[in-house]
């Protein structure tokens, strides 16, 4: 990705870095104005700028999507940087130069990534409605157990699920604690936030510790924090 411009103090040493951000920002703003005769060519270039940085993208986010490789992978990172473009030119007019043109550009094929990605991931691994209790993690059974106290616990968990937990908090722990569905899918399908989802599930988990201590099955401590 390219580098923001280094920062000066002041007098004639910024002169050149602050033409050479200036030409940078004209040379991008004026040849993507329909107008431009130069509208083609400059399009062209910034395409193949997004779609740099889309393959880059998705290769860090390679292990969220499954099985999908190759041209898939290709075809991905084409739709991505084609509708980065799409929103760079509907929203030109919105660019202030408060940094370089393509810093700000990048900004939109990495979040269309990212809402790919999510999107993949979502259609995949859809959080379900009902706990899987078989997942359950290790946290809410103390170790070794034997298997009749387990099943009391999970009776006692499940209680505590259906009634001392909000519709939203209930919703968030099952998906995410029981069901390992990824937060990010979860804020995606919610049309919500890391942060107010992790304070739901923060708050479920709180609620649940209280209440599989008052049944008579405090965690440890290393446990509660998990």
């Amino acid at each position: 990705m390219t580098a923001m411009a280094p920062s000066v103090s002041s007098g004639e040493s910024s002169a050149p870095a602050a033409r050479a951000v200036g030409s940078d920002t004209q040379h991008w703003v004026e040849g993507l104005r329909s107008s431009s005769p130069h509208f083609r060519r400059t399009t062209a270039e910034l395409h193949a700028l997004l779609l740099r940085v889309a393959r880059y993208e998705l290769g860090r986010r390679r292990h969220a999507l499954g099985s999908i490789g190759g041209p898939e992978l290709d075809d991905l990172a084409q739709q991505s940087a084609s509708d980065a473009m799409l929103s760079i030119l509907s929203k030109l007019e919105e660019f202030r130069g408060a940094s370089r043109f393509t810093t700000w550009a990048y900004k939109f094929v990495i979040f269309d990534v990212s809402a790919k990605v999510a999107g993949h991931a979502w259609r995949h691994h859809r959080p379900e409605e009902e706990p899987a209790w078989e997942q359950v993690p290790d946290a809410f059974a103390a170790q070794p157990v034997q298997s009749a106290e387990r099943r009391e616990q999970l009776t006692v968990l499940s209680q505590a699920i259906n009634s001392e937990l909000t519709d939203r908090q209930r919703q968030v722990f099952v998906a995410v604690a029981l069901n390992d569905v990824s937060i990010d899918v979860l804020a995606l399908k919610l049309g919500s936030n890391r942060n107010a989802l992790y304070k739901n599930l923060f708050d479920a988990r709180r609620k649940l510790r209280a209440c599989l201590a008052a049944a008579g099955y405090p965690l440890p401590a290393e446990e509660v924090s998990s």
